[in-house]
């Protein structure tokens, strides 16, 4: 049986300034996911890997949007570059405060990659900011 990596995580988006441009970031962040293609052949990142909450208090958002995702893959961490720069090149198209993304591996471990904004990243080509956190379980052999 082949070996299966599960990856997931969330992206935060803190909407400031008047109202219509806080509806305006959360929208065109809607929009950005919407517009990836949906899973067939080897979705690296598909649409339907994407969830969503409502715009207001009583559907999922206080203040922060929070845009959950999770997949499961088989041993996508042999292409893990490839994943990672789709990814960035979907936090380059969209409005965020800071992204996490946990990629847990039958072989390699668990690691944890957190992209941070100084403050609310834009849409845009500049460059992004990652750190890796890694750690296995078990003992040493």
């Amino acid at each position: 049986m082949d070996t299966e990596s599960i990856v997931y995580g969330c992206i935060k988006y803190l909407p400031l300034g008047s109202e219509d441009e806080r509806k305006h970031g959360c929208m065109h962040n809607r929009k950005v996911l919407r517009d990836l293609p949906s899973a067939d052949g080897w979705p690296f990142l598909c649409r339907e890997m994407f969830s969503v909450p409502g715009a207001d208090v009583f559907s999922g958002t206080y203040q922060t949007q929070v845009i959950h995702f999770g997949m499961s893959y088989r041993a996508v961490e042999y292409e893990w570059e490839q994943w990672v720069n789709k990814f960035e090149s979907l936090l380059r198209d969209m409005y965020w405060a800071n992204a996490i993304v946990h990629l847990e591996t039958e072989l390699a471990g668990r690691h944890t990659f957190v992209w941070e904004s100084d403050s609310c990243h834009e849409p845009s080509d500049e460059p992004l900011r990652v750190r890796c956190e890694w750690s296995r379980e078990g003992a040493l052999a």
